[in-house]
């Protein structure tokens, strides 16, 4: 079970490195190509207010996902299926260019991982 849990949070580290580069190009393409930073200016800049929000803002996305998943579907085999489908489908839509959110692929991952878990609708 220990073991498990530690895959899990290196899957979780390796998505949140995913998702910094899928989604770096989406949070910095304005203000480079309007030239009022420079590339490198610009990714310190997102970097910074990234790590600064965690403590300004509110979780509301998480705190809605916690409230509405049944607390028994919640297993780290879920979470890792959740997890390993994200980073899948980030990857796909990353080497193919395809525009997508990380977040709600990730919502997406884990719904269903849940919805297999309990055995579909």
């Amino acid at each position: 079970m220990e073991n498990m849990l530690i895959i899990v949070i290196v899957m979780a580290l390796i998505f949140d490195f995913i998702n910094g580069f899928h989604d770096a190009a989406n949070s910095i393409a304005t203000v480079v190509s309007t030239q009022v930073l420079s590339p490198a200016a610009a990714v310190v800049w997102a970097a910074l207010f990234n790590f600064i929000a965690y403590w300004i803002f509110e979780l509301k996305v998480a705190d809605t996902v916690a409230k509405t998943v049944r607390p028994e579907n919640i297993t780290l085999i879920v979470v890792m299926a959740g997890l390993l489908a994200s980073i899948f489908w980030n990857l796909l839509t990353w080497w193919y260019g395809i525009p997508s959110s990380s977040s709600h692929t990730l919502i997406g991952g884990f719904a269903g991982a849940g919805i297999a878990h309990a055995g579909g609708f």
